[in-house]
């Protein structure tokens, strides 16, 4: 699930290409990356965010879309320009990888926000663990993107950081932390016991929950905090979750993969029949063999093919599955794609059970039971985080379908997309906001 060298190497390409365009138009044009790419937190089919820094008397929005279709940069019809959204953006597919890619213009708060990322990310080992597996959740749930009412990544992002920040128990931000633990927490605090109507988050100060009424006595006439209420610790008074007016759903998810995974983890597990022939975090996020073939084609493109890889930017995040496994071993793929033929050896890693290291706290009956579970799977592990940052087994899946050709040869791909009981043991005075 974590990037892979090549992957990083193929996307600075795309930016290189990108970049030689808006160097030639405005050779003291500054170009920088932000989001996701930026940080690390990519999935394989994430976009690449990039911002223009220059000075123009109106954004030269159309001007740079002519060039990048004269020069062939993006697939034809692909280039858009949105220059009627609150952040007018250029939006564009690269012509040979299919990566999507958006362009902006003067827009500092991005590149600040991949840096404020980045010392999170220090701070809380666990961060990427959690936010990479949280993404792909929502991506294959269509609940990923702003636009469609969904939660962004950088809403996400703090959702965690603040999940790290006002947790109960003192080893949860340790890098012996119980990742797996942590993740049905994760899911049980925001898919159950957060007060959506009542509560707001605020990151700054070491983190805390706000209650709506006070924060909309400092708002103006007619304006209320949103549903989902995220102060943005970079600019005070700017309401990150403001456009996810799907916040319900996406609770109503969080609240399914809780009840999911607990069953899994539980003692009962053993007895289902299916409990040999399921992952644990099978069951919540789907893995296709077709972003495994996506990902084959830019090892062979852009790298040396080896189970073995060094994850990029220190995120070894990986599914328990090989890729001749994807079918038999994730319950969400349709039983069509289960049945389509080639027999594959079917080996599963079992690696050392991944226990926790308090007793302590709101779900150390989890904790406990995961173990237990371990022992029924093979020693498998919700995921796992190897010590030397390795990537074994297939990235993760893409948005709704992905289909390519079955031989690339070295050919570009061809992809079209068919798309689409913890309680945080909180100070008395705020404790009545989580009700």
């Amino acid at each position: 699930m974590s990037p892979r060298p090549e992957e990083e190497t193929m996307r600075m390409e795309v930016v290189n290409r990108i970049q030689n365009v808006i160097k030639e138009l405005w050779p003291n044009a500054d170009v920088q990356i932000f989001g996701s790419f930026k940080t690390g937190l990519y999935l394989p089919t994430s976009d690449i965010d990039l911002v223009v820094f220059g000075k123009w008397e109106t954004l030269p929005l159309w001007t740079l879309e002519e060039a990048l279709r004269k020069h062939n940069v993006a697939d034809k019809g692909s280039v858009k320009v949105l220059d009627k959204a609150t952040v007018p953006i250029i939006k564009l597919t690269d012509s040979f990888t299919e990566v999507k890619v958006d362009i902006s213009f003067n827009v500092q708060n991005g590149v600040k926000a991949a840096y404020l990322i980045k010392d999170f990310i220090k701070k809380y080992p666990v961060l990427p663990y959690l936010v990479l597996v949280l993404k792909q959740f929502l991506l294959q749930r269509d609940l990923n993107e702003v636009f469609t009412g969904g939660i962004g990544s950088y809403s996400l992002f703090l959702m965690a950081v603040s999940f790290l920040q006002l947790h109960p128990r003192g080893d949860a931000c340790t890098p012996n932390a119980n990742y797996g633990v942590l993740l049905i927490e994760f899911f049980e605090l925001y898919g159950r016991h957060f007060n959506y109507l009542k509560t707001g988050i605020r990151i700054k100060d070491g983190g805390s929950y706000v209650a709506k009424d006070e924060v909309q006595k400092n708002m103006l006439d007619g304006y209320r905090p949103s549903m989902l209420y995220i102060e943005d610790p970079l600019q005070p008074g700017n309401d990150v979750g403001r456009s996810s007016y799907g916040a319900m759903q996406v609770k109503q998810a969080f609240d399914y993969a809780y009840v999911v995974l607990s069953h899994a983890v539980s003692p009962i597990a053993k007895c289902y029949p299916n409990n040999e022939s399921e992952s644990i975090l099978g069951r919540i996020i789907r893995v296709t063999q077709e972003v495994v073939t996506y990902r084959e084609w830019i090892s062979k493109q852009w790298g040396i093919q080896n189970n073995t890889e060094t994850s990029c930017n220190g995120n070894g995040v990986t599914l328990m599955a090989d890729n001749q496994q994807l079918d038999k071993y994730n319950n969400n793929l349709s039983e069509e794609n289960q049945s389509l033929g080639k027999a594959r050896s079917k080996t599963l890693e079992t690696p050392s059970k991944h226990s926790s290291n308090s007793s302590s706290g709101p779900l150390s009956s989890s904790s406990s039971t995961l173990s237990s579970s371990s022992d029924v799977h093979g020693s498998m592990r919700l995921f796992r985080t190897s010590s030397n940052k390795s990537i074994q087994g297939p990235g993760n899946s893409s948005h709704g379908t992905l289909v390519t050709n079955k031989q690339y040869q070295g050919a570009k791909p061809q992809q079209f997309y068919h798309g689409k009981k913890r309680k945080h043991k909180r100070d008395a005075a705020l404790s009545e906001l989580c009700r």
